[in-house]
């Protein structure tokens, strides 16, 4: 008798999920991504700068949407502006969900990246794609929230910027989520952000 009961809890549990009417019902099964899983870090939690309207912002300003944070600079030759195309093509792969995807550019070289250079820049690859920048201190302070690395390198009579290029991924609940490498492609990027923007995706 205990059995036929648990088979069927089981089974109303299963189609209550495939109707979507049973929140408390959950998938137990392990999720596995492409990027590094940092479910949990205790590092990253938020931010505060400013966007090129002068208006400052934080993960707060963009709840409900799965976040993806990349730092680097308008002047970068080739990693930054594959990161943000790459951006731009997750966003359409995504579907009618990329109008829940937002990408953020955090710029490393507030010292040359000023607002309308940030706009112009973001906007080049998706007019939805927002530019952050902060001050000198502020950025460092930033970037060591996120454990990323920067170094101004000079060249000539001018300078570049050596950085780290991992993708930083939030959950709709402004959770810090994956850490996607640059070798990873789009669809593996939308494929990871679809499981982040599954309702009621379990945490791992």
């Amino acid at each position: 008798m205990h059995g036929l009961i648990a088979r069927i809890a089981t089974l109303f549990c299963i189609t209550a999920v495939l109707a979507g009417i049973l929140p408390g019902c959950e998938r137990n099964s392990p999720v596995s991504y492409h990027g590094i899983d940092i479910t949990g870090a205790t590092y990253a939690a938020d931010f505060r700068l400013s966007d090129p309207d002068g208006r400052e912002r934080t993960l707060a300003d963009f709840s409900g949407k799965a976040v993806l944070i990349f730092f680097g600079f308008t002047h970068c030759p080739d990693i930054c502006p594959t990161a943000l195309a790459r951006a731009a093509e997750v966003k359409r792969l995504l579907g009618t969900d990329g109008e829940r995807f937002q990408a953020l550019f955090v710029t490393i070289d507030p010292e040359r990246d000023t607002p309308e250079v940030l706009k112009a820049y973001t906007a080049a690859f998706d007019p939805g794609f927002i530019g952050l920048y902060g001050s000198a201190s502020r950025t460092a302070q930033t970037a060591r929230d996120f454990r990323a690395y920067y170094k101004k390198v000079p060249t000539g009579s001018s300078y570049t910027m050596d950085h780290s290029s991992l993708s930083y991924i939030y959950d709709p609940q402004g959770r810090l989520r994956l850490a996607l490498g640059h070798e990873k492609t789009a669809q593996e990027f939308a494929e990871d952000i679809r499981k982040i923007l599954a309702p009621r995706f379990p945490m791992n």
